[in-house]
């Protein structure tokens, strides 16, 4: 029996690789012969070079932009580049099926499938459609979404909610490798900061330039990204790095309080381990927008609080940090009654359906 192709493709950032980073596993489990298209630079190549079963193929990306800009005419050149080298690798890999997590990246591999008739399944994190995938939902054969209410928003025999693909690491956490990582105690509350895959400038200042009230509450974890630590400061109660890869999990298990972007992937998982969050979203176009919303979504449902960091103050993040931690035991109730769905087996299970059919 032959065995199914199963082509991969999303990128641009952290949320757009790993929910395949999740799957692709499975699939190998299966027997299937899996592939990957990406750019040559970007962190989906980085993300991906650990699966070794895992064929990486690289083409030509361009950022999408809602605004007038220079670079929109470079980037159209190079997005049109990658639609002819995804078209020809298709054409090589001949895959049954493509599985498409978003980002800039995706659009000319989407657009080379559809040219050569691969059935096409697309995922959104998001509330929203990011411009990505409204573009791949027009070709796609079907459309899985994290949130319940995207489903709603566009109603198609080929949209299907399945939840939130999160990392199976996240099952076997352990508080007490956080804390060992991080030479902390049990004496003091822990305070997680992340900025996202590639840091967030404007968390980290701010983080920054509160230390000295913050640390006077809790002890600090802040993942700060690549480039962006500052080695000027230096204190038991603060440890900073870059990333942390599969030390993560157990720095969230540690966490009393988390301070976070909102990006799908991110808050989900700390859904999941019922961490109560305060959020400073993206808040200007496209995905940072889409941040916003998620972000709107959970403080309704009670699981988080947010600030915009453009009307943020160092006072008032101190404040808001410190009354997320005194109303830890509400958010934990709020989440405590969220319904955990089965995303993974959902998503395997459709994908089963289009290759047979």
């Amino acid at each position: 029996m032959k065995r199914k192709r199963i082509l991969f493709t999303g990128g641009g950032t952290a949320g757009h690789v790993t929910a395949n980073t999740v799957l692709l596993p499975k699939f190998a489990a299966k027997g299937c012969e899996l592939h990957y298209v990406g750019s040559e630079h970007g962190i989906e190549r980085k993300m991906i070079s650990q699966y070794e079963d895992v064929t990486y193929h690289c083409i030509s990306t361009g950022k999408l932009r809602r605004y007038m800009s220079w670079s929109n005419l470079t980037d159209m050149f190079n997005v049109l580049k990658g639609i002819i080298q995804a078209y020809f690798i298709v054409g090589k890999v001949k895959p049954d099926i493509l599985f498409s997590k978003g980002g800039f990246v995706s659009v000319p591999v989407v657009i080379g499938a559809r040219l050569r008739r691969v059935p096409i399944v697309i995922f959104e994190p998001d509330v929203n459609l990011g411009l990505a995938n409204r573009i791949s939902y027009a070709l796609c054969t079907k459309m899985c979404t994290t949130f319940e209410e995207t489903a709603t928003q566009y109603p198609s025999n080929k949209t299907v909610h399945v939840g939130a693909i999160v990392k199976e690491e996240l099952q076997h956490v352990s508080a007490e490798r956080g804390r060992a990582a991080c030479a902390f105690t049990k004496d003091k509350p822990i305070l997680l900061v992340v900025g996202g895959s590639q840091g967030a400038q404007r968390i980290n200042d701010i983080v920054r330039s509160t230390l000295p009230y913050v640390l006077l509450h809790f002890q600090v974890v802040h993942i700060c990204g690549a480039g962006k630590l500052d080695a000027m400061i230096n204190h038991d109660d603060y440890k900073q790095f870059e990333f942390v890869g599969q030390l993560y999990p157990d720095l969230v298990a540690m966490a009393d309080v988390v301070v976070s972007r909102a990006g799908s992937n991110t808050i989900h998982e700390l859904l999941a381990l019922r961490k109560p969050m305060l959020l400073i979203p993206h808040t200007v176009g496209g995905t940072k927008t889409g941040q916003l919303i998620n972000a709107q979504y959970f403080c309704n449902k009670g699981y988080a609080t947010m600030l915009r960091q453009e009307e943020m103050t160092e006072e008032q993040f101190v404040r808001v940090v410190l009354d997320v931690y005194e109303q830890r035991e509400y958010y934990i109730e709020a989440m405590k009654k969220s319904v955990t769905n089965q995303a993974v087996d959902k998503v395997i299970t459709l994908i089963d359906d289009v290759l047979q059919q």
